[in-house]
């Protein structure tokens, strides 16, 4: 998203990554994966990043309700502590703050977990004020299989979700499951505003980026309108 705004606006990014372990979607694996995520904090700072972003939703939902704040409040303070001050975005809570720019408190969701961890996310959703109405499962609990779901895939699911009332629908609640070469095909068929967990995240790194919140081709939220 960020390399194809480049073509239309005249910021440039560079992009930086340290890696958490996971390699099955589970509640033990993500929780570990979760205790990484300082040391990435650190490795990063070292570099002197302008934000950070921590791209696992469902690793943030699973330690409790509300626990982006958190996270996000002690990798900051990780960053500063490394003389490399940075703001830090999660996925989870850019989620959250991306459907509420958009107005949205009714939402429909897909997700390729396996059904316990989709609650998950339901849960901690409706925690922050946004009803889940309908969901859909896929029940991936191999990491690697879910990065290779067809990005397409998602244009044709939505339409087994219940959107009656929606006032926006999640065509990814993950961010390791692509689906922004389907967000304009449901928005044009649906009439709704479409996000995933990556879409919300990259207009979160532009506002803390004091950036236009505009990508070609990615959906409502980041037309520039919000």
């Amino acid at each position: 998203m960020l390399r194809a705004r480049e073509f239309v606006l005249p910021e440039r990014f560079t992009f930086h990554s340290s890696r958490m372990r996971m390699m099955e979607v589970t509640k033990e694996q993500l929780a570990a994966m979760d205790r990484d995520s300082d040391r990435c904090s650190i490795e990063l700072s070292d570099a002197r990043m302008d934000v950070m972003g921590y791209a696992c939703l469902v690793a943030i939902m699973s330690m409790g309700l509300g626990y982006h704040r958190e996270s996000q409040k002690r990798l900051h303070e990780i960053t500063i502590a490394n003389n490399g001050a940075a703001p830090v975005t999660t996925s989870a809570g850019a989620l959250v703050e991306g459907l509420q720019a958009l107005g949205a408190k009714r939402v429909s969701i897909i997700a390729p977990y396996m059904k316990p961890l989709t609650q998950v996310v339901i849960n901690y959703l409706e925690n922050e004020g946004i009803e889940v109405i309908d969901s859909i499962s896929l029940e991936i609990h191999d990491n690697l299989k879910v990065g290779a779901q067809d990005p397409k895939a998602p244009a044709d699911l939505w339409t087994q979700l219940n959107v009656q009332g929606a006032d926006a629908i999640v065509a990814s609640a993950c961010v390791q499951m692509p689906s922004l070469a389907a967000i304009p095909v449901i928005e044009q068929a649906s009439g709704l505003p479409v996000v995933s967990s990556s879409i919300c995240t990259t207009w979160s790194i532009l506002k803390h980026l004091g950036l236009e919140r505009s990508a070609p081709d990615a959906g409502a939220l980041l037309s520039g309108r919000y």
